[in-house]
């Protein structure tokens, strides 16, 4: 990843930060690089070994695609393979290439004079961060992390990357495990953190909801002094989590919301097909914005987006402006168009994760979304995994807000979708399947000119495939990506 031809660390500094042995006569690097493939000339590659492919392996590859340096382990230094590497190859050497990324992360945080906001959440996190850095970025250069990078690996990636001269950095932190947080937030070393909601996401890992609250309240582990906290007073773990935040000693709690006692309150809503507007009291600032995204949901976070914005100094104005400038990430509800027989159709593309807060959400969005003559509305749902043993009931207690949004068909797939499909009336079912790939040629059957449909599940029930598969089978020339 690349900074424009602008030095991100030079050798020096990188060097100093790892402990490292340089070999060779590597350059300054203009970015950060873990992928061979997408490696920008002047990217610094780092050699990360992970569950499926090891870095070293591609070392010679990102040299040749004009990487500055490469930093490897000295446990692998002395067996990359001689033939394909340059004579007197440009190389950092460490003990550990992780550990080194993450000493470079620790670095980079520490000469950087820009405020921190650290997002974490269990619906939200992604929309929420992209939302910061366009509306930070309408008052100053803000740095942000790359796509879900939320990780053991996202975190220090994205961190090592932040440039010296951002006046704004944003991160986002996620887990599946208690005790995921806590290193990574040390890391970050947040100004503001903002937890968007808690919800039962992972749950199979926790023995309640509550154990969820309290690893989403390790961000508030790594918080610099005089921080604050930004929570959401509608949700019903609000108390838990303000209390871990007191616990760390964090004074500045700002809360946001609908209830009147919201620090930043949401007066008034008008949600539409394809965006959503706002009216919102921010800190005693009233507040009119534009989102580019529909849902109430999004509307919401975007309350803990000018939260933040007030609480770093930016101006307001200029964040809740550039919030219409946000669009759907790929996979979290970008609009489709079909050519079906007879006409256009629209395919809500909302497969990239799912759990019940964000499923509910979804088949709201899908009810406001509007259809064409004789048109349905039709949920095509996969799996939501990791929901422990309450899963089948939480298939199963979606058929109420299918109800309520009155959706006209349901297709289902996966073997706790099951629950959920004996629990829908006869008349709402599409058709079932075991597995995506068996239910996309039903769906495909089924739909017809004016219909809108909505595909949503977890990662692993596959439903992405079927969305490419719709896509393809149905394409609508150049124009397929509806503006909202």
């Amino acid at each position: 990843m690349s900074l424009s031809g602008r030095i991100l660390h030079t050798v020096a500094e990188m060097a100093a930060a790892m402990g490292a042995e340089v070999r060779g006569t590597p350059a300054d690097a203009t970015g950060i690089s873990i992928d061979s493939r997408t490696l920008a000339p002047g990217d610094a590659f780092f050699a990360i070994a992970g569950e499926n492919s090891d870095g070293h392996a591609y070392v010679a590859k990102a040299l040749a695609a004009g990487a500055a340096l490469a930093v490897v382990s000295r446990e692998k230094a002395g067996a990359l393979p001689e033939d394909d590497l340059p004579e007197d190859a440009p190389l950092l050497v460490v003990d550990d290439v992780l550990a080194g990324l993450a000493d470079l992360a620790r670095a980079s945080r520490a000469r950087t004079s820009a405020q921190i906001v650290a997002v974490t959440g269990s619906v939200g996190k992604t929309t929420t961060k992209e939302a910061l850095r366009i509306a930070l970025g309408a008052d100053g250069e803000t740095h942000a992390s790359a796509a879900s990078y939320n990780n053991h690996w996202g975190v220090p990636l994205s961190l090592a990357r932040l440039p010296r001269e951002a006046r704004y950095g944003v991160f986002e932190i996620g887990m599946n495990h208690p005790g995921e947080i806590t290193p990574l937030v040390r890391l970050v070393r947040p100004h503001v953190a903002i937890v968007t909601t808690v919800e039962p996401v992972h749950i199979a890992q926790f023995s309640s909801i509550e154990e969820i609250a309290d690893a989403k309240a390790e961000i508030f582990d790594g918080m610099e002094d005089g921080g604050a906290a930004v929570l959401n007073l509608d949700n019903p773990l609000f108390p838990r989590l303000k209390a871990a935040a007191q616990a760390r000693g964090i004074e500045r709690i700002v809360t946001f919301g609908s209830a009147e006692a919201a620090d930043v309150r949401l007066k008034d809503v008008a949600l539409q097909s394809y965006c959503s507007v706002g009216v919102a009291d921010v800190m005693g600032t009233p507040v009119t914005f534009k989102v580019g995204m529909p849902g109430r949901h999004i509307v919401q976070n975007m309350l803990a987006v000018l939260a933040a914005a007030k609480l770093v100094g930016a101006d307001l104005a200029l964040a809740a402006l550039a919030l219409s400038r946000l669009k759907p990430p790929p996979g979290r509800g970008v609009p489709i168009r079909l050519q079906v027989k007879g006409g256009p159709a629209t395919l809500l593309d909302e497969s990239y994760n799912a759990n019940p807060a964000s499923m509910r959400a979804a088949l709201d969005v899908l009810s406001r979304t509007p259809v064409g003559t004789r048109g349905r509305r039709i949920a095509v749902l996969g799996d939501m995994l990791e929901l422990g043993p309450d899963g089948e009931a939480h298939h199963a207690g979606l058929a109420e807000a299918i109800k309520t949004a009155k959706i006209d068909q349901v297709y289902c797939c996966g073997p706790q979708m099951h629950a959920l499909w004996q629990a829908l009336p006869s008349e709402r079912r599409g058709g079932y399947a075991i597995h995506a790939t068996h239910l996309e040629p039903m769906v495909a059957v089924a739909i017809r000119a004016g219909d809108t449909l909505m595909v949503k599940g977890s990662n692993g029930s596959r439903m992405g495939p079927l969305v490419k598969s719709l896509s393809e089978r149905f394409r609508a020339g150049e124009d397929a990506l509806l503006e909202g």
